[in-house]
């Protein structure tokens, strides 16, 4: 196993290093100190082959310029919240609108855009880097400052493991996720359309026109959203119903994710190359995005260029919003609590 770090960019005057890790069966993971950006995951396929697996850029300035949140980091709130306002402790907070009129992923200037500082670390059967940032009160208009750190692991076992881990020094809010586009066919070869995918959810958050939740949990039960069984994600292409046109012809949903079993809650698959994706995690919803809204703006490092549907997003976390719904899950954290959520990225073939 073997860890390499290079100059990635320099930005603002400062380096901006990235890292690479790679396990003993050829497994490599590589991401950078902006945004902690996964750039790049090479998989195997059933043949051994390994390809990239995630959406991502050669060049800082395609992630300045046109990056989707490829592989990046959402904070310190992921999502949207609505008018980009939430009162804590009785008193209101106004954050940045950067998102038509309401606050998305932690603003223009979140954790998604910062420089973090990267320590990589040898351990026995895996590797990891841990990054760290230290966000002051007032950044985006949040309370409190929040010393967060991300770190990514790769094991013997072809896992990658995230966590995110923060403490504040007043009450503030945190909701953290990985933003990686993933895409199985290996090397970008084709749409994440004929990828077929599970979820052990027995419902989803509906949305309004604004893509912000509404409260309602709707049953997925006989819709499009029902990943109890495996379904392709072109169902959601071709499907009529109100939500998935809504989303551009898609998905851009939070799934509820059930308690008490044992397999994992999210298996996604591409049945041509055999690669298989299965997700374990502690939060308790992913929001299932299939990039039906992705413009033609950019190349990619295969030197493909970005289109709709090339890319899919499992962001496991606490609901959105959850700021304006009182029986969402809480997001708030207060100075004598750790801020901690935990994933699991394990890639396997059939």
């Amino acid at each position: 196993m073997e860890i390499e770090k290079k100059l990635f960019a320099n930005l603002n005057d400062r380096p901006v290093y990235s890292f690479t890790l790679k396990n003993d069966h050829g497994m490599e993971l590589t991401c950078i100190e902006y945004g902690c950006i996964v750039t790049k995951l090479l998989v195997p396929d059933r043949e051994g082959k390994l390809e990239n697996v995630v959406l991502g850029y050669e060049k800082m300035q395609n992630y300045l310029d046109h990056s989707p949140y490829f592989g990046a980091i959402a904070g310190r709130v992921a999502g949207r919240i609505k008018e980009g306002k939430f009162t804590l402790d009785g008193k209101e907070y106004q954050l940045e609108k950067n998102m038509d009129n309401h606050h998305m992923h932690g603003g223009s200037e979140g954790f998604s855009h910062k420089i973090w500082a990267g320590i990589p670390e040898k351990h026995d059967h895996a590797l990891s880097v841990t990054f760290h940032y230290i966000s002051r009160s007032g950044e985006e208009g949040y309370p409190g400052t929040v010393n967060a750190a991300v770190t990514y692991t790769l094991t013997n076992q072809n896992e990658v493991l995230l966590r995110y881990t923060a403490d504040t020094d007043e009450p503030t809010i945190l909701n953290m996720t990985n933003h990686t586009y993933f895409n199985l066919s290996g090397g970008l070869d084709r749409s994440i359309l004929q990828h077929e995918l599970f979820v052990n959810s027995d419902s989803y958050l509906e949305l309004n026109e604004e893509s912000l939740p509404t409260g309602k949990l709707a049953s997925a039960e006989g819709t499009p959203f029902d990943f109890r069984s495996y379904r392709k994600l072109k169902d959601g292409k071709e499907s009529d119903h109100p939500q998935t046109v809504l989303a551009g012809g898609g998905f851009d949903h939070p799934l509820i994710l059930n308690d008490g079993k044992d397999e994992p809650p999210i298996v996604l698959v591409d049945r041509k190359s055999g690669r298989v994706l299965e997700i374990a995690t502690d939060q308790p919803c992913v929001v299932l995005f299939t990039s039906s809204q992705m413009k033609d703006d950019a190349e990619l490092q295969e030197g493909v260029q970005v289109q709709e549907y090339l890319g899919v997003c499992l962001e496991t976390q606490k609901h959105p919003d959850a700021v304006h719904h009182d029986h969402f899950p809480s997001i708030v954290v207060r100075e004598d609590e750790t801020y901690e959520a935990n994933t699991k990225w394990t890639f396997k073939t059939e």
